[in-house]
């Protein structure tokens, strides 16, 4: 039995890469169901100001594909209550980058209210989306 019946986690997974392989092979070891929040073309314009490589059912497609994950949900806003108040998980992992980020300090505070715990995973050095669309454009 592992530690969580079900966890959480979000993600652009825009050119999809091993960081993002393990940020879900690390969450799934660790829960019985992995739901996984898949950021919309929408969203990330919103807060990122620029459009995803891949298009947002493509990258849900990609997700879903992946063998840890047990379910892909599009993510329309950024509010971690508000997802866990519709897909009610007992954890939710995170890349600890976002760690301290006055987002997650928030999020930190309303989850210990209802006892859903947040996972802190190290960042995979050396890899990202941003990496590689810099290597491409060599």
């Amino acid at each position: 039995m592992k530690r969580y019946s079900v966890g959480y986690t979000t993600g652009v997974f825009d050119l999809f890469h091993v960081g993002h392989l393990n940020i879900l092979k690390q969450a799934k070891q660790q829960c019985d169901f992995l739901i996984v929040g898949v950021s919309t073309d929408e969203l990330v314009m919103d807060y990122k100001n620029k459009r995803p490589v891949i298009a947002h059912a493509d990258r849900m497609a990609i997700v879903e594909g992946i063998k840890y994950v047990d379910q892909v949900v599009p993510q329309t806003t950024r509010d971690k209550f508000a997802a866990w108040e519709t897909v009610n998980f007992d954890v939710m992992f995170v890349g600890d980058d976002w760690k301290g980020n006055e987002l997650f300090k928030q999020v930190e505070s309303q989850f210990k209210k209802v006892g859903v715990d947040i996972v802190y995973f190290p960042y995979t050095k050396g890899v990202s989306s941003t990496l590689v669309k810099e290597k491409i454009k060599l």
